[in-house]
């Protein structure tokens, strides 16, 4: 919070409990900015984050009325995870669309899951860049997600609080629901019934792609991948791109 010196002089002043209400309130003021939610935050009419300054984000945004699969295949620090696939995310768990939005809409709370490489990298990132921090720490609802939104969880166990399950408010008044996979679990952790949404964080494995894709089949769900292709050509990469780009069989 920016202070002028006559500001500074203003409260130095003041007598010492009058000091400390003003701190309290201070206080009280930026814990609700943190807990307030990104997602109220990025891509606005005008400034740096605007939504003019980020034209790929919005194609993708916008694809998501018309396919039901789409990949952000990007170069690192493009800002995949945060602002592309976790700002998508939480809008659809929450029902909170912005005015501008002409992506697809849930009119309803939604069951999806998040996925990750590995336990570390699905708790350090995807649950990091909706939540902020694990569970039971000061910094967790921080980040995309506002605080007042997060209901029950539960944990993985002996994972260092990587998120099994949790409940998400929507604006309908029910609650959606938002379960967290990871690859190196195996295609068998991708079974089981449908999902609205699925957001994978990185380029999964053919077979655990194809299993979600399963998931959504009954459901007409959508899938979102967000990735730097660091596994060369390989066949989920091969799937997104144009055919005069993919590879002839020998």
């Amino acid at each position: 919070m920016s202070q002028s010196k006559e500001d500074y002089d203003n409260y130095l002043s003041l007598p010492e409990s009058e000091r400390r209400e003003a701190l309290q309130l201070i206080e009280v003021l930026e814990t609700r900015k943190r807990e307030a939610g990104l997602i109220h935050a990025l891509y606005p009419d005008e400034g740096p984050l605007s939504r003019e300054n980020y034209p790929v984000h919005m194609e993708f945004f916008k694809a998501g009325a018309k396919y039901t699969e789409r990949c952000a295949m990007c170069a690192n620090r493009f800002g995949k995870s945060f602002g592309i696939g976790g700002y998508e995310m939480a809008l659809h768990l929450t029902g909170l669309y912005p005015e501008w939005w002409e992506g697809y809409r849930f009119d309803r709370p939604i069951d999806a899951w998040a996925a990750g490489k590995t336990t570390e990298t699905t708790r350090d990132i995807v649950q990091f860049e909706l939540f902020g921090d694990v569970p039971g720490s000061a910094n967790f609802g921080t980040r995309l997600l506002p605080k007042a939104v997060l209901g029950e969880y539960s944990l993985k166990p002996n994972t260092g609080k990587l998120i099994d399950k949790i409940k998400i408010k929507h604006v309908s008044g029910g609650w959606s629901t938002l379960g967290f996979k990871c690859y190196e679990q195996g295609r068998g952790a991708f079974e089981g019934t449908a999902k609205d949404l699925i957001w994978f964080d990185e380029e999964p494995k053919q077979a655990v792609y194809g299993e979600a894709l399963m998931r959504t089949m009954t459901s007409n769900g959508l899938i979102m991948l967000t990735f730097t292709p660091l596994e060369g050509m390989s066949e989920v990469v091969m799937s997104f791109l144009p055919k005069e780009y993919q590879l002839e069989e020998a």
